[in-house]
């Protein structure tokens, strides 16, 4: 997970990539928030519970500044899968900015200072999942209200926005290299759905390229986006093209790969299966032989035994048994270790 919050953090610190987030999720496109406007903001605040400090920080956060002035904080939050909880973080974040707000502007009039404008705070929540957000995104549905508490509780509503789920219009919109973060994972769910057969991507170069591919190999899970840089591209310009070639390219070769494998190990397995079978086949026939054998066995010494009662050689012995229909394939040297015997 903190590898996911690297790699995310990465790329929407980009001023272009923010800006471009911000301008098409809340603008329709349109470019309101211009990235020189944007200026970094400190992701961590502090707060105390039990007696004790502790930090909270939210993923990327950037000031939007007019003449000078703040006009507005936004974070951006990202989410890999669905919390209930995620209402309450978020309010603690702004709750937080508003907090130090109202202490630059105590600090301002100590210090005889014009005081800050009282600037909103807003956080955008960013989900990457392939399945619906299954939780409700206002504070109200998430608690447990005491009967006749509720007109009283002061609700907050976060702004989701899920990434998997945007309209093939709403992801044109996107300048910056967050369309192509956005149409893999569009598209990723529509595969995954049987929808779609393979990636359409927009053509074009990607500006921050390891940073969109290390996103991508982190958040699908699929490494092949980072060795398309690594193993092939090797740094300089890139398309989605080319990555997708490569992608695309190394999947067949695992594929193959993993085919192959499976291939081998099923058809041991069924080496083996028809092994056994056979085995048990033959072992049984054995048996039945060897079974027979010494059913003839057994009878034929009997038949010895009792002959050897009534004449009085050898040879005639043999002859009574060579007379029977049972024992005319036996030998006349098993028949005679047998008569030594008895």
């Amino acid at each position: 997970m903190h590898e996911k919050d690297i790699t995310e953090k990465t790329l929407e610190a980009f001023a272009d990539v923010f800006a471009d987030i911000v301008n098409v999720l809340l603008f329709n496109g349109e470019e309101i928030i211009h990235p020189a406007a944007l200026v970094d903001a400190l992701p961590r605040s502090v707060y105390k519970a039990d007696g004790k400090i502790h930090e909270q920080e939210r993923d990327t956060a950037k000031y939007i500044d007019v003449g000078g002035m703040h006009i507005a904080l936004v974070g951006l939050e990202n989410q890999s899968a669905a919390q209930k909880e995620v209402p309450i973080r978020c309010l603690s974040y702004d709750g937080a900015s508003y907090r130090n707000i109202l202490n630059q502007r105590r600090d301002a009039a100590r210090n005889h200072m014009p005081l800050p404008n009282l600037y909103p705070v807003l956080t955008l929540v960013l989900y990457f999942g392939y399945e619906r957000w299954s939780y409700p995104i206002n504070l109200k549905d998430i608690l447990d209200i005491p009967e006749g508490f509720a007109p009283y509780i002061s609700d907050y509503s976060m702004n989701l926005f899920e990434i998997s789920y945007l309209s093939d219009e709403t992801v044109s919109k996107f300048k910056s290299d967050f369309r192509y973060v956005a149409q893999v994972f569009t598209q990723s769910r529509l595969i995954h759905e049987g929808k779609l057969d393979h990636f359409t991507l927009a053509p074009g170069e990607i500006v921050h390229s390891v940073e969109v591919l290390e996103l991508l190999s982190v958040m699908t899970g699929d490494d092949r986006f980072e060795r398309a840089y690594n193993e092939s591209l090797q740094g300089g310009s890139v398309s989605m093209f080319t990555v997708l070639d490569f992608y695309e390219n190394k999947g067949r070769e695992e594929g193959l790969k993993e085919g192959l494998e499976q291939g081998r190990e099923q058809g041991l397995e069924q080496g083996l299966e028809q092994g056994r079978e056979q085995g048990l086949e033959q072992g049984l026939e054995q048996g039945r032989e060897q079974g027979h054998r010494d059913t003839i066995s057994a009878t034929l010494t009997d038949f010895v035994r009792m002959l050897k009662g009534f004449v009085s050689d050898f040879d005639q012995v043999y002859e009574k048994i060579q007379a029977s229909e049972s024992y005319k394939d036996i030998s006349r040297d098993d028949v005679l270790d047998i008569y030594n015997k008895v």
